[in-house]
């Protein structure tokens, strides 16, 4: 029988880096996930720069609307169809036809028009707004804004968001803040 000599370390051949061949099909698998690789990081770092670029566009209803004629109000009575899409409410006097604010003065809640009570209650913390829009009861600071109102060329009520008057300081007499009815 032969001699059988247990292998060692030093008699089992060892590949060196130096010694290793890839061959060219390797080669070019690899280059070519590598480029793969590099095209995906730069794209995704592009398109995320592209992206500050453009900004975040916001939809804002438009700030003058026409709301119809006067005759359209009835006396003595609040009217809530535009509440949803303009964020006003059309209260008409016999005096005057004025457009409040449906933001309470508190804490920016939109109160609800109670016919029954003739009366706005914010559901937040209770405050209390007559027809008129000055605040009687709850919280608030003062009353609800009005908007600017005017009637139009063609004899539309014209509302004009972009300037709000207060009550607490005088301008409600303002002759833009109503329109006579």
């Amino acid at each position: 029988m032969a001699d059988v000599k247990p292998s060692t370390p030093s008699s089992v051949p060892q590949k060196s880096l130096v010694n290793q061949t890839m061959d060219r099909r390797s080669f070019f698998s690899w280059l070519t996930c590598a480029w793969l690789a590099f095209t995906a990081a730069v794209t995704v770092s592009g398109v995320t720069m592209l992206r500050y670029l453009f900004p975040n566009v916001l939809f804002e209803p438009p700030t003058q609307f026409k709301i119809g004629p006067p005759d359209n109000y009835k006396v003595g009575e609040v009217f809530e169809g535009w509440k949803a899409t303009y964020g006003i409410w059309v209260v008409r006097t016999a005096e005057i036809v004025y457009a409040l604010s449906t933001i309470c003065t508190h804490l920016g809640c939109t109160p609800n028009w109670l016919d029954g009570e003739k009366k706005f209650k914010c559901p937040c913390h209770g405050s209390g707004f007559r027809m008129s829009g000055v605040n009687f009861e709850g919280p608030a600071p003062r009353p609800l804004e009005r908007f600017r109102v005017f009637l139009g060329e063609d004899g539309q009520i014209v509302v004009d968001k972009s300037k709000k008057y207060q009550q607490e300081k005088g301008e409600w007499t303002d002759p833009e803040s109503f329109i006579k009815a």
